[in-house]
């Protein structure tokens, strides 16, 4: 019988597939890239069509060893790393250790980690798509070549560590133009009349506020004008003019994408960018799960599609005429548009079968594994459900010649709500107006008015730090957790609460790069490297001459920002802690490093104790 070698990235991924595979199989983790640029150098051949000069990662020799070996005793080997650029990068650097001839089908694929899926790619396997790692090169040298260039002018004219990535400079910029709105904006003051209205002889009241009059919307900017307007109300009556009744429909919104996923998990669950997406790796990769063994429960979680595979649309509307009303069905299946930016080689993150639902398997995930998991069934299953049904009112009501509005609404049928948690924005909103008439007389019970002042915009949170990005087409499904995680590690960004704010080393490197390098910090120009990227995926462009267009423009930058940026010196915060230096017995302090704090003894240079 032949032997078969299928290379994964991780072990949990190596366990799970392997115990969907016979005796003839055997399954290895790479953990992860094998072979990357060095760290001591640049890495890339400038003069020779930026040639990248790989090197097999230190610490890697035993694993690289022990792959070949067991390459060497199988008849065939099936690369299986992840269905996007980097699994691709991963498989073609193998191939290359390997001797494996990356144009023969020595590829599989799988967007999900289930005993028909694997089975069914290792009957279909193919050639490394060089498109694809092009794609990833492409991307990896150009930041090489940003990061290794910018960084040491950085060291030697601000700090000794400091870096300055293509995307997370982009990123800092967004953060700190939004601390600068902050610190320049001025507030403004405005009133707002609000009165507690009820019908003739009833206790149920409801309110409505100041608008304007019969020519349109009127601003109230102090008290006097408040003062007038209710002097002039007192005087009158409140006669209903106009009331409106209709209905609103509320449809669900698509699965869940990586930025969307991050975003929602981040409002309902308070996970970070970066643990959502390490519980989701988990839940993609595969759990044990009670009386059905190991397991992948979600789809590939690194996506920024909305399609969804037919045989998975036809089980969650399988499931939801089972479980609910006829009414809970649509007519036909939910089909969702895809975003014009993305690369839509992946299905939404959706659960591997819409059956397990997530009570069914609690017992089997962590807290955080079912929480997440829940997360996105729940999503799923009401992605495919009917739309909310909200009965809403609309009432003018004139005083004087004034005119006060109220609106509300109440859910008459909660549609696909009845299993997705329900938002801030989809609860009924607005009064609970009693069944009033045109031409009633309301009896006043309280008028108020209220001064306001209108507030800066809000500081990003992660979720909005990604939507931010998502939006303008900076970086991938794949980056957006990376992204922040470097920004907040540099100390570059520090969280306040749970808003992000640039520190002054922060502010200092982006003045710098906003100054020298404009086009590294400019969100359509990382947009448009990003769409490069994409065209070099899709075969339409050559890595070679993206790069190229980019540094012959970039060199110049280099040689000005090195003449011209000034010697800039910060004063680093010390901060003291009660942790004894073993050596000489001080104090040891806090201190920011390129990989983040680290202890250091306050007696350098005679002591450099330092953990």
């Amino acid at each position: 019988m032949t032997q078969t070698l299928v290379i994964v990235e991780s072990p949990a991924k190596a366990k799970t597939i392997g115990k969907f595979l016979g005796k003839n199989y055997t399954v290895q983790a790479s953990m992860g890239h094998v072979r990357d640029l060095p760290k001591s150098q640049m890495g890339v051949d400038i003069e020779n069509n930026y040639k990248p000069k790989y090197i097999n990662i230190r610490g890697k020799g035993s694993l690289i060893e022990s792959i070949k070996k067991q390459a060497k005793k199988s008849d065939k080997v099936l690369l299986a790393t992840d269905p996007d650029r980097e699994g691709e990068a991963i498989s073609w650097h193998l191939s290359y250790l390997l001797n494996i001839d990356e144009n023969t089908p020595c590829r599989i694929e799988f967007h999900e980690i289930t005993k028909n899926a694997i089975k069914d790619s290792i009957k279909h396997p193919r050639a490394i798509n060089n498109n694809l790692v092009n794609a990833q090169q492409a991307r990896r040298i150009l930041d090489r070549l940003v990061g290794y260039q910018i960084s040491p002018i950085l060291w030697k004219k601000v700090k000794w560590g400091l870096s300055a990535g293509r995307v997370q400079s982009v990123a800092v910029k967004l953060i700190c133009d939004r601390e600068k709105e902050i610190d320049d904006f001025v507030p403004k003051e405005y009133w707002t009349i609000s009165v507690t209205l009820a019908k003739k002889d009833s206790i149920q009241t409801f309110e409505a506020n100041f608008y304007g009059d019969a020519k349109g919307k009127i601003e109230l900017t102090d008290s006097e004008q408040c003062d007038k307007i209710i002097g002039t109300v007192k005087k009158g009556n409140f006669i209903v003019k106009k009331v409106k009744r209709g209905q609103k429909k509320k449809y669900p919104s698509p699965p869940f994408i990586t930025s969307t996923l991050q975003q929602e998990a981040y409002k309902k669950l308070g996970f970070s960018t970066k643990k959502t997406m390490a519980v989701a790796q988990q839940l993609y990769e595969g759990i044990d799960i009670k009386g059905e063994g190991t397991l992948g429960l979600i789809t590939y979680m690194r996506t920024d599609s909305t399609r969804i595979a037919n045989e998975a649309i036809a089980e969650a509307r399988e499931y939801i005429s089972s479980s609910y009303d006829d009414k809970y069905l649509p007519d036909s299946p939910r089909i969702y548009k895809t975003n014009k930016n993305a690369q839509d080689a992946h299905e939404a993150i959706r659960p591997t079968s819409s059956k397990r639902s997530p009570e069914t398997i609690k017992s089997s995930l962590s807290s955080d594994q079912y929480k997440l998991y829940k997360l996105i069934w729940n999503k799923f299953i009401a992605s495919q459900m009917t739309a909310a049904v909200f009965d809403t009112v609309m009432v003018d009501i004139e005083n004087n010649g004034y005119i006060f509005k109220s609106s509300g609404n109440k859910i008459k049928f909660p549609g696909f709500m009845i299993i997705y948690s329900i938002d801030e924005d989809d609860k009924a909103e607005g009064s609970d107006i009693p069944d009033i008439h045109e031409n009633e007389i309301l009896d006043e019970k309280k008028i108020q008015p209220k001064q306001h002042f209108t507030q800066p915009p809000s500081r990003y949170t992660e979720a909005t730090l990604v939507k931010m990005l998502e939006e303008n087409g900076i970086g991938r499904p794949s980056t957006y957790a990376p992204i922040i995680s470097t920004i907040l590690e540099r100390n570059y960004v520090e969280k306040e609460k749970k808003f992000l704010k640039p520190t002054e080393l922060g502010k200092i490197v982006n003045d710098i790069v906003s100054q020298y390098f404009k086009r590294i910090v400019n969100v359509e120009f990382t947009a448009n490297m990003e769409k490069q990227f994409d065209d070099i995926e899709e075969g339409m462009k050559d890595w070679v001459s993206v790069i190229d267009e980019f540094y012959k423009s970039f060199q110049p930058e280099l040689k000005h920002a090195e003449d011209e940026i000034s010697k800039i010196k910060i004063e680093e915060k010390v901060e003291v802690t009660d942790i004894k230096c073993e050596k000489c017995g001080r104090n040891m302090v806090i201190k920011n490093g390129r990989y983040g704090k680290f202890l250091a003894c306050p007696g350098y240079p005679e002591c450099k104790n330092t953990k």
